[in-house]
């Protein structure tokens, strides 16, 4: 007999478990499905950010980064190593004790909130009086109803045409998670922010690092000055990277990996390489969905297509993350999962997709939101520009952390905040002032006038607003 729920979530991930308590929360009775589990075949929900993406990356990222420190920037505060090494397989099971405490965290919450949790794969069955049914396969195999469906199933790894992963030799984040020995030479395939994230930890434990980027840019999406400096600090770590570099094979062997391109000057290459990572995007999870079985509609990317409100063309069925439209972030999820709870419950919430935040977590770190000075160009937009190097900053010097700047653009007339830019140390905490700011339509004389602590950071973001006005105190 099928069990009946107001709502099941199908995944588990950022916005499938924060869909399913933020629901509980508002009184109804919730079901979430997930599938994934960790070496032992135990639960593990989370989905990809939890168990292969942002927790396990940034926890390696900063073991990497203790493992730098110590071999080559102690010495500069009078601390004086001897006989440093590498214990790989301790830092890997670090990683793996920072995920699992994770995974466990989530279940707590689930039973705290009295979601029931199903472990398996769920698909749509059938369309019923009383709603949807839902079939639960694997070791939780149950049919269940809801009145309301939340499709959360995330997104995976794009492969290469023709080159699969093995997660040996041709990884993705997931293998590149849990490589058993730090290779010689590393390839990567994609600057976008999980190549960068990625090839920066192997290269801070040994490894040759080359990354191989198809556009002609640097970081794109991110404002060029930001771009700019990133790229010079990366390079100067040891980090090649080759940007209009077009990949036309790539072949295994017994010794690793040949890769074949042709760089910007239409000159070819050929590289050897011991591990190759592949990070060229990321497609949709909605194979073995069962769309097709009740006309779920998909686009022609196979993503699930929703409105404004995440609204599929289903009634009472909606879908948030990765798997639909909008930036592929743990973040935009979660929003997202308690905007929709919400909404079924009879309220009015809203996600601005103009203040939701981007950062990629390399040393040093790039944060922004907003417009970048490209765009407002662009749009014919007049602004102001304020700009403040971590340089002249009395905790940045005191940390041993120079590198970068952080840069405020501004409305000309109104002096309405459009975009932050933050490149340096801790740029991904540093960022959440600029949010709150824009949230409420702050302007750059709003920041320039709250007192921020001496010396902190983040009085790097009130000089720059106070650059704004070309009356920056310390630069």
């Amino acid at each position: 007999m099928a069990k009946n729920f107001d709502l099941v979530v199908i995944g588990a991930g950022p916005g499938g478990y924060i869909a399913a308590i933020r629901a509980a929360q508002l009184g109804m009775s919730v079901a979430c499905v997930d599938d994934w589990s960790d070496e032992k075949g135990k639960p593990a929900p989370g989905g990809t950010c939890t168990n292969v993406g942002c927790i396990p990356s940034k926890a390696l990222l900063q073991s990497s980064e203790h493992y730098e420190q110590a071999e080559k920037h102690f010495e500069d505060h009078g601390i004086e190593v001897k006989g440093l090494e590498l214990k790989l397989d301790k830092l890997l099971g670090r990683k793996d004790k920072v995920v699992n405490e994770n995974n466990q965290g989530i279940l707590f919450l689930f039973k705290k909130n009295k979601v029931t949790y199903f472990h398996g794969r769920a698909s749509f069955n059938a369309k019923v009086d009383a709603g949807w049914s839902i079939k639960v396969d694997g070791k939780d195999a149950e049919e269940l109803v809801a009145k309301h469906v939340v499709v959360a199933t995330g997104s995976s790894a794009r492969q290469l045409p023709g080159v699969p992963f093995d997660e040996e030799t041709i990884l993705s984040n997931d293998g590149a998670l849990r490589i058993g020995s730090v290779p010689k030479k590393l390839g990567v395939i994609g600057a976008g922010v999980i190549g960068l994230e990625l090839g920066s930890v192997w290269r801070r434990l040994g490894a040759e690092v080359t990354i191989l980027e198809g556009a002609p840019e640097f970081l794109a999406a991110a404002d060029r000055d930001v771009a700019k400096e990133a790229l010079s600090a990366l390079t100067k770590q040891g980090l090649e990277i080759k940007l209009g570099a077009k990949v036309e094979e790539v072949k295994t062997s017994g010794k690793g990996v040949k890769v074949e391109y042709e760089d910007a000057s239409g000159k070819e290459h050929k590289a050897e390489f011991d591990k190759l990572i592949v990070s060229i995007g990321r497609v949709p999870n909605t194979d073995g969905l069962g769309a097709d079985t009740v006309g779920l509609k998909l686009d022609e990317r196979g993503f699930v297509e929703v409105d404004d409100d995440c609204r599929t063309n289903l009634p009472n069925v909606w879908a948030v993350g990765d798997v639909v439209r909008g930036p592929m972030l743990a973040h935009k999820a979660e929003d997202e999962g308690v905007a929709v709870a919400e909404r079924i419950a009879g309220q009015q919430p809203h996600v601005n997709f103009d203040t939701i935040p981007w950062v990629i977590y390399t040393s040093p770190e790039m944060a922004w939101v907003g417009k970048n000075e490209q765009e407002l160009k662009k749009d014919g937009r007049d602004y102001r520009m304020g700009k403040f190097p971590f340089m002249a900053n009395g905790r940045a010097r005191a940390l041993g952390d120079t590198t970068g700047f952080v840069k405020i653009l501004a409305d000309a007339k109104t002096d309405e905040v459009l975009g932050v830019h933050i490149v340096g140390p801790t740029a991904s905490e540093l960022i959440a002032e600029a949010v709150v700011i824009m949230e409420f339509r702050g302007a750059a004389e709003d920041i320039a006038r709250i007192c921020h602590a001496h010396p902190t950071l983040s009085e790097a973001m009130k000089e720059a607003a106070l650059a704004v006005d070309k009356r920056a105190l310390n630069f």
